[in-house]
């Protein structure tokens, strides 16, 4: 069985799911608008730049669960889907992974976007087994602090070898698609590295080691 591992957030998505909950959560009044909004951007700038401090950025993104409860959450993420994640699901985004998925490969969804966003994004196109940045959760209720090595650049590595070992699963086939150079190192792990829609650092480096780029939107 080869391995499909798919970057999530403007690869399989047409947009930042991250970046999509902070807005959500400015205009549904979770949180203080203004403010939350500018730390929002300036992260996503920062992510941009590949000089974002993933801890400080998972506390800011984890801000708006504190002391909620798992299921107030999963209301909350319920409107989040339907009015920013169905608008950016991608039908070329579909096949491709049908396309594994019929070759017999085994669907990873590798990300840095924390697990209480992606987990029923990931489940809404199919994909059972996801590596993403996780969340404490104490008796029920989000602390906002995350918890475990953060898959981000190299991290997608460290968790990415871990789930390796515990599945034994191995790279040999592997492919990872990605659209951005914050995935470089594990992009550089895998027997297939294909840029989707890259930002220009990973473009120019995916030219420069011959890796395909492709499109997925429309």
């Amino acid at each position: 069985m080869t391995l499909a591992i798919f970057d999530l957030d403007n690869t399989l998505l047409g947009g930042d799911s991250d970046h999509a909950f902070g807005e959500f959560a400015c205009e549904s009044g979770l949180v203080e608008a203004a403010g939350f909004s500018a730390r929002n951007d300036a992260f996503y700038a920062d992510y941009q730049a590949g000089e974002l401090d993933i801890d400080a950025y998972l506390r800011h993104a984890l801000s708006p669960l504190a002391g909620q409860s798992k299921a107030t959450a999963q209301r909350w993420h319920e409107d989040f889907m339907r009015t920013k994640i169905e608008p950016m699901l991608l039908p070329k985004a579909t096949a491709l992974v049908e396309k594994h998925r019929r070759q017999g490969d085994r669907l990873l969804i590798i990300t840095a976007t924390n697990r209480y966003i992606t987990e029923p994004i990931a489940q809404r196109l199919g994909i059972d087994e996801l590596i993403a940045c996780d969340a404490e959760i104490v008796d029920g209720h989000y602390t906002g602090a995350p918890v475990g090595t953060p898959s981000y650049g190299v991290g997608k590595v460290t968790r990415l070898r871990e789930w390796l070992e515990d599945t034994g699963e191995s790279l040999t086939g592997s492919w990872f698609y990605s659209d951005s150079h914050n995935d470089i190192p594990l992009l550089a792990e895998v027997d297939h590295a294909v840029a989707v829609d890259p930002d220009e650092r990973l473009s120019a480096h995916a030219q420069a080691q011959g890796w395909p780029i492709i499109s997925l939107r429309d």
